[in-house]
């Protein structure tokens, strides 16, 4: 299938993985590459040297395309790009911050910029800043999400009305049924997560990846709007955020009991009852795991399949 993300990043599927944090490092990105989508290395859970190893290591890895996904909220976010562009990434997708800080300096650079949002506003507000791309996420989403709740089914369109350049569809999207859907509202290409959390590839601690493929509808909540709103497993560590919720705490308070590295204990480490568990409310359909080119050819042939009974209506 040849459209205008293939195109952009010269992949041979519209599919991209997501690059999510603890769950994405260079196995899952080359992996999903040599699939023929375009993997991402999550760099917000990576000290800047820990990526640079990550990078360097999915190069060796796979001769396609990948790039790097770069959360903007941290503090040595200068350092990160100066990496990324040192070791000749050219595609970083960006999120969590304001696109026009990155997006020519990259774009100067040779490297194409695709930038993360949940709103009609904000992917405006990307296109105004020139990046190449823009990724719409609707608030099915696993991890940090939009706090406006806007679905994809919904946010797609919205953003499609509005938009020139690609865009790509973010969601709740774990099957080819999904993808079709997606592309008929609008766009481009999707870009998948949770399905590749549940991928043999995926840097997820097993327990973390048995959850997943446990999960069922109504097990995940978005939550912690005040800080940066998450989508998790109800576990207890979720349960104390809901008591703690009983009594109108202060920012101050859910800084206090959210605490440092509860994602990295929960999802790379394991523990399954006091880290976050971030999954997509998609996660109540996935029943397995996967290599990455099993996932992939599985949405790719139920996608034709769809199409074709989608000719049919």
């Amino acid at each position: 299938m040849k459209n205008r993300i293939t195109q952009l990043f010269n992949i041979d599927h519209p599919i991209i993985q997501a690059g999510m944090i603890w769950n994405s490092g260079w196995r899952l990105a080359s992996a999903s590459s040599n699939a023929g989508i375009l993997g991402l290395i999550g760099a917000g859970s990576m000290y800047p040297e820990v990526l640079r190893e990550h990078i360097q290591k999915c190069k060796n890895a796979t001769e396609k395309p990948f790039g790097v996904n770069v959360p903007m909220l941290y503090p040595n976010i200068k350092e990160i790009m100066d990496i990324i562009v040192e070791e000749g990434v050219k595609i970083v997708f960006t999120s969590a911050g304001n696109p026009k800080t990155w997006t020519k300096w990259l774009q100067d650079k040779g490297i194409k910029v695709v930038h993360v949002v949940s709103s009609v506003k904000f992917a405006l507000k990307a296109q105004d800043a020139g990046v190449d791309a823009v990724v719409a996420e609707g608030f099915e989403a696993g991890g940090h999400n939009g706090r406006d709740e806007t679905t994809t089914l919904t946010l797609i369109p919205m953003v499609k009305e509005h938009l020139k350049i690609p865009l790509i569809a973010a969601g709740g999207i774990a099957t080819g049924r999904a993808m079709l859907a997606c592309m008929v509202l609008g766009a481009d290409g999707v870009q998948v997560g949770s399905r590749f959390v549940a991928s043999e590839e995926s840097s997820a601690h097993p327990d973390f990846k048995k959850v997943v493929v446990d999960a069922k509808e109504g097990d995940t909540q978005l939550t912690l709007k005040e800080l940066a709103p998450v989508r998790l497993i109800k576990n207890k560590f979720y349960n104390q955020v809901q008591e703690l919720y009983k009594t109108a705490p202060t920012l101050e308070q859910l800084k206090e009991l959210l605490g440092r590295a509860r994602a990295k204990r929960g999802m790379f480490e394991g523990d399954l009852d006091d880290g976050e568990l971030e999954i997509g409310q998609i996660s109540g359909l996935i029943h397995d795991i996967k290599p990455v080119a099993t996932i992939v050819n599985d949405m790719l042939t139920e996608f034709e399949l769809a199409k074709n009974d989608l000719s049919k209506l």
